[in-house]
């Protein structure tokens, strides 16, 4: 048979204490196989990756709790997980802010927006784009989390769009229309080139 292991530190839930462990005995939850050893059909899985898979797509909505500020953004709490993300100051209102503090504070929850990271294996988070009127955040939280759903789904909407593949037009004129024979057609920008009969 197959035994798996699934290290504490690749657990979505937070873990502190023997039993927090014993109360998952039961629990049914999706994994990942990170590693298998194939001599004793060990394998070592992770449920964090693959809860990351499902829920940390671009423009998912997730619920959050501020746990740390910084002069550069704020440092949010998943849910109820062990994962957190960065909320950047650039990323938190599209309204003039001061300083982090004075738009958020330790604890307080958050609805926030999964944005594409440039950095691999992070997590970006937005709570910009979800505002209906640059700075709505700042004179009316609680219009922007009601609003957050409708916000996010318009977002999924533009990212799709731009994610699209678009039909690339030739910028070549017709072959029919070229003046030239068979054998210059060969050529990619025959359009470019000047070609001659060679004279014996």
């Amino acid at each position: 048979g197959l035994r798996a292991f699934i290290p504490k530190a690749e657990l979505v839930n937070r873990v502190s204490n023997f039993t927090d462990l014993k109360e998952s005995v039961g629990r049914r939850i999706y994994v990942l196989i990170t590693r298998m050893n194939q001599e004793t059909n060990d394998l070592i899985l992770s449920e964090k990756d693959s809860w990351e898979m499902m829920n940390l797509q671009e423009g998912a909505l997730l619920k959050g709790t501020v746990i740390k500020i910084f002069p550069y953004g704020a440092q949010i709490r998943i849910g109820d997980s062990n994962r957190s993300g960065l909320l950047h100051v650039s990323n938190i209102t599209r309204g003039k802010v001061g300083s982090v503090s004075d738009a958020l504070a330790v604890d307080e929850e958050v609805k926030v927006l999964v944005m594409k990271s440039i950095f691999p294996g992070k997590i970006s988070l937005s709570i910009s784009e979800l505002e209906s009127e640059a700075g709505l955040f700042l004179s009316n939280k609680q219009r922007v989390f009601m609003e957050a759903e409708e916000m996010a789904k318009k977002y999924r909407q533009r990212v799709s769009t731009l994610q699209a593949p678009r039909k690339v037009e030739s910028l070549l004129p017709d072959d029919d229309n070229l003046p030239f024979g068979p054998e210059e057609k060969a050529f990619a920008n025959s359009e470019w080139f000047k070609f001659e009969r060679e004279t014996v």
